[in-house]
């Protein structure tokens, strides 16, 4: 068995400490009155949705973080305001798929009242058919409406990754594909990671190849964003990315990238907020990419989460 690269363990747990740190002191601005007259309606919206989904993974690895608590503590005061749920319409390309994360990402003791209005709303309209829907669309909000419990009418997850570009993707090179699209199909199927996405080995395998040559394409880039997001793709895949070369490089290029304070400080080295720029655009350049970073070192670190088996996976085709 291959062993991890010196220093990866401590470079990931150092990664992980950092930007759950920055998360946990800075997740209050996000309803607080400055962010509403200094931010944008609709990133402030998908900031608070990104941070719910992050509450949601850290309380099954870490639940007795500290900074887990002042993140839970944001998501809960959002989740019961009455005005947040007019505020997932403002934006009407958005409406119906903030208002479907919004109904499933709603903590425990929140999940009633608006919530469970809009999800009533959205379960007896067409928003959770096909309709015209893309096929990685129709994956995105299969996954929510599950994890809301609401009944759907999408294909299976076999058929909508059969559907998908990821099973063709090997005879493209790399600068072909959206990296962010084949690591969030890959999160979908497999629940971020705690689920098991039901590839065959052999399809399994070619998605893997897949991830980390993308992987590779992406540090060659510089783009932290992206190479934060493969990199939990391929522990999705039940590869660890400290063992893996691509991993291994994108591991050491974020932690080279990680601030101080412990924010990743945009999306690429490009990016970094200028000598004398103000908090709101260290914030807005930083959040995004600081709360992926948090996520995936979350899960991969451990915590409750264990990466599938690479071999005796039940195939996708099946109906879950």
């Amino acid at each position: 068995m291959s062993t991890r690269p010196a220093g990866l363990d401590e470079a990931v747990t150092s990664l992980s400490a950092g930007a759950r740190r920055w998360i946990g002191l800075h997740a209050a601005y996000l309803d607080s009155p400055a962010a509403r007259a200094e931010l944008p309606v609709t990133p402030r919206v998908k900031a608070l949705l990104q941070l719910a989904m992050l509450r949601r993974y850290w309380e099954r690895c870490a639940p007795g973080d500290p900074a887990l608590a002042q993140v839970t503590a944001v998501v809960e005061q959002v989740w019961r305001s009455e005005d947040f749920p007019r505020l997932l319409t403002l934006e009407s390309r958005y409406t119906r798929q903030f208002e479907l994360m919004y109904a499933a990402l709603a903590p425990a003791g929140t999940a009633g009242g608006a919530p469970g209005a809009v999800l009533a709303r959205l379960t007896g309209g067409s928003y959770l058919t096909p309709g015209r829907k893309p096929p990685f669309l129709q994956l995105e909000a299969r996954f929510y409406a599950e994890m809301a419990g609401a009944g759907h009418r999408f294909a299976s997850y076999g058929e909508l990754y059969e559907a998908s570009p990821l099973p063709r993707a090997g005879t493209l090179a790399p600068a072909d594909l959206d990296g962010c699209l084949v690591a969030h199909t890959l999160f979908y199927l497999g629940d971020f990671g705690f689920r098991d996405p039901g590839l065959t080995g052999e399809d399994r395998d070619r998605a893997l190849r897949v991830v980390e040559r993308l992987t590779d394409h992406c540090v060659a880039l510089g783009d932290w964003d992206v190479v934060a997001k493969l990199l939990l793709a391929q522990h999705c895949l039940g590869a660890d990315p400290r063992r893996t070369p691509s991993g291994a490089a994108g591991l050491r290029m974020l932690a080279g990238a990680q601030a101080p304070d412990g924010a990743i400080p945009g999306r690429c080295a490009a990016e970094r907020p200028p000598a004398g720029a103000s908090f709101v655009e260290h914030f807005r350049k930083s959040y995004k990419v600081t709360l992926v970073v948090a996520l995936m070192t979350l899960i991969v670190d451990g915590g409750r989460a264990q990466a599938p088996s690479l071999t005796g996976a039940a195939s996708l085709r099946e109906e879950r």
